[in-house]
């Protein structure tokens, strides 16, 4: 017997919460000067605090670079704007919803 969703009590073999809210999501990314000539890639548009911190630490290991999480952006070190991008959609963000 298959396990129901206890939000919908559908079986959770029909849809995933995760990559719905995924696909719906408007995210932005930007890079700007900061203070000494130095940039910053933020991020902007993720809803969930847990999935924005955990898509920093991959980020920052995956890129090689520092950063935060400070409310609701994610802003890393150094200009990785292509490459963020990519890793969003490699993680299942829908191409079109990425505004870069």
């Amino acid at each position: 017997m298959s396990e129901l969703d206890k939000i919908t009590g559908l079986p959770k073999e029909l849809f995933e919460i995760d990559t719905i809210s995924k696909e719906t999501q408007k995210i932005k990314i930007r890079v700007e000067r900061r203070r000494m000539k130095k940039l910053v890639t933020s991020v902007v548009g993720i809803d969930s605090k847990k999935e924005m911190k955990e898509i920093a630490k991959e980020l920052k290991k995956k890129l090689a670079c520092g950063g935060t999480v400070k409310g609701d952006e994610i802003e890393l070190q150094g200009d990785h704007k292509k490459r963020v991008r990519e890793f969003l959609i490699a993680i299942g963000y829908k191409e079109e919803q990425i505004d870069a």
